[in-house]
């Protein structure tokens, strides 16, 4: 944490802000080497999402759909994947909060914004491990993607660990025990995976289940990422519920309003202690 105060003394204006994030997510991915429990569950969470969970789902589920559902669910388990293991990296910060780090951090010359977008993005990092993950566990159950459909699924899952870790934030910064925040992820993450459409099509959801999906910042991931897996197919218009331009701007909406209320709960919890 020196390291940060130091360079942000030395620094000013967006250089100093750069080095802040870089310096945040750095600590986390060496924490995340650090630790091989952490890496053996984000390779082992894919195989009971989409070995286990997927496989049983895709033999019962399958047939009538009209579009190819193991593809369908495999860019589920993908999107998923990055949101479960985001936002269960962003409930570190309220471990973080009682070994006073986050003090240490608030202290430091840089943004708070700053501060929260890496660690969102130290946090990525563990959740595209667990993408890949799931990507070879879908190669091993006969599920492919082309190479243009890897490359598109990588360029945007920054993107959705960004919108992912901007809603973590806010259940973070009004929960101080880390018991308590581990419960709370799995309340924002678990109804995503069955209300977003991860494993389940949503195409003739209404009244409140409607209403509650459409809420929810995965199933505009989910949409996008499925907009580019299917472009060009004839699955496309009985998969892709809307625009892609409009997937894309929701996204960018919601993450920019959750991460403004959430850095702004956080930084008053912390000034708050």
């Amino acid at each position: 944490m020196s390291e940060l105060v130091a360079a942000g003394r030395r620094k000013s204006g967006p250089a100093r802000e750069i080095n802040a994030v870089m310096t945040i997510m750095a600590r986390d991915i060496t924490l995340f080497f650090k630790s091989p429990m952490t890496i053996i569950m984000s390779l082992a969470m894919p195989v009971v999402m989409l070995g286990m969970l997927g496989g049983s789902l895709s033999q019962n589920m399958s047939g009538g759909l009209g579009f190819n559902y193991n593809q369908f669910m495999l860019v589920g388990m993908i999107v998923n994947m990055l949101f479960m293991t985001t936002t269960m990296g962003i409930s570190s910060l309220v471990e973080d909060r009682t070994t006073d780090f986050t003090q240490e951090m608030m202290i430091s010359p840089v943004s708070r914004y700053s501060i929260i977008i890496g660690k969102i993005l130290g946090s990525s990092f563990g959740a595209i491990i667990g993408m890949f993950g799931t990507i070879i566990v879908g190669l091993c159950m006969g599920i492919t993607l082309n190479i243009r459909q890897l490359l598109l699924l990588i360029l945007l899952s920054p993107l959705m660990c960004l919108s992912a870790g901007s809603l973590a934030i806010i259940i973070i910064g009004v929960i101080k025990n880390s018991k308590t925040a581990n419960t709370a992820v799995s309340l924002i993450t678990m109804p995503q995976m069955f209300l977003s459409g991860a494993i389940i099509p949503i195409g003739n959801s209404h009244g409140i289940l409607y209403i509650i999906s459409r809420m929810m910042p995965m199933t505009y991931c989910l949409d996008l990422a499925r907009s580019v897996v299917y472009a060009g197919t004839d699955q496309y218009e009985s998969v892709v519920l809307n625009n892609p331009a409009l997937n894309l701007a929701v996204i960018l909406v919601l993450t920019v309003v959750c991460l403004t209320v959430g850095t702004f709960f956080f930084a008053r919890s912390e000034k708050n202690r």
